[in-house]
């Protein structure tokens, strides 16, 4: 949803987070899961940075399926709400239903303010640009008003805290939609460094240790990580860099900072957790991750110092 002097990035980096995944779906053989739409109160309007904006859709009225309702910041100390295209915004938000799984609300930079204005915020974590967290929480007492953080998930709320974070926060809904491979690759290809705020939780494996720029090294992890179940081993994972065994795992510890085989273990303990928080029982998941058996998964589960057990109901996915 863009209005006048829309900020660019924050519209144009997680559209092309879209479009990539896209891109990479139809590579694969699978069908495209995004439709990228502009919509404003006008048909044509001027961005943050003067380029002329046109062919934008109305407000839509109606939806076809789940969809994202994503708000975007402008520039300027305060978020002004005056105008004729803002109240026009303002009143087409207050009508939508947002649901978790239905029509959804993301929520780059101030377009956190846009939504706090609507209504749409009361009652949910968010979080917005660190200039104008203050002003969120004058506008939006209800909420609770997280700083420091790149991005916040809430559902059906998903905020971000300012232009580039806006792709963040868009690789993690990828990453939902699609797994976290897909959204690996689309990081990869964007040439974007995967990050959480400091007091947020660990990236999940599927996305960490991806923040170079080695082709071959991305190779390996992009086939580990679409099947940790397969029968690896680091002159297997060699032969899909082209290179020797040794000289894969000083890649693997130069660029990626983690030793093959280890970078192996933590996805298949992550792939093991998403099966077990599916209802998956203890020696299934060892199966279904490539675990050799039930002990190799639970030695695992201690080694990265995850509390509790794999019996114990501890099985969200490993952040």
């Amino acid at each position: 949803m863009l209005l006048p002097d829309s900020l660019v990035l924050d519209w144009a980096g997680p559209a092309e987070a879209l479009r990539i995944a896209n891109q990479r779906l139809r590579a694969a053989g699978q069908p495209e899961r995004f439709v990228i739409e502009f919509a404003g109160p006008r048909p044509s309007m001027r961005g943050s940075v003067g380029v002329a904006l046109s062919g934008l859709s109305p407000l839509p009225t109606q939806w076809d399926g789940p969809g994202w309702v994503v708000l975007v910041g402008l520039p300027g100390d305060t978020i002004a709400t005056d105008t004729p295209e803002a109240q026009d915004l303002l009143h087409w938000l207050r009508g939508q239903r947002f649901t978790r799984g239905g029509v959804e609300l993301v929520t780059v930079c101030a377009g956190a303010l846009l939504a706090a204005h609507a209504g749409a915020l009361a009652g949910r974590r968010v979080t917005t640009h660190h200039h104008h967290l203050d002003e969120l929480r004058a506008v939006e007492p209800r909420c609770e008003v997280v700083s420091n953080r790149v991005f916040v998930i809430d559902p059906p709320v998903y905020s971000s805290a300012g232009v580039t974070t806006g792709i963040d926060l868009m690789l993690h809904r990828i990453a939902d939609t699609c797994g976290e491979a897909l959204a690996a690759q689309v990081a990869q290809a964007m040439v974007v460094a995967l990050r959480r705020g400091p007091h947020d939780p660990e990236l999940s494996p599927f996305l960490a240790y991806r923040n170079h720029l080695h082709a071959a090294l991305h190779r390996v992890q992009d086939a580990v990580s679409e099947q940790p179940q397969a029968d690896w081993s680091v002159p297997r994972m060699a032969e899909v860099a082209h290179t020797s065994a040794r000289h894969l795992t000083r890649l693997f510890v130069e660029h990626a900072g983690v030793a093959p085989l280890a970078y192996l273990r933590r996805l298949r303990l992550a792939a093991a957790q998403l099966a077990l928080a599916s209802g998956a029982s203890v020696t299934r998941a060892a199966e279904l991750s490539g675990f050799g058996s039930d002990t190799q998964l639970r030695r695992a589960w201690h080694q990265f110092g995850l509390p509790g057990s794999p019996s114990a109901g501890t099985s969200a996915p490993v952040r």
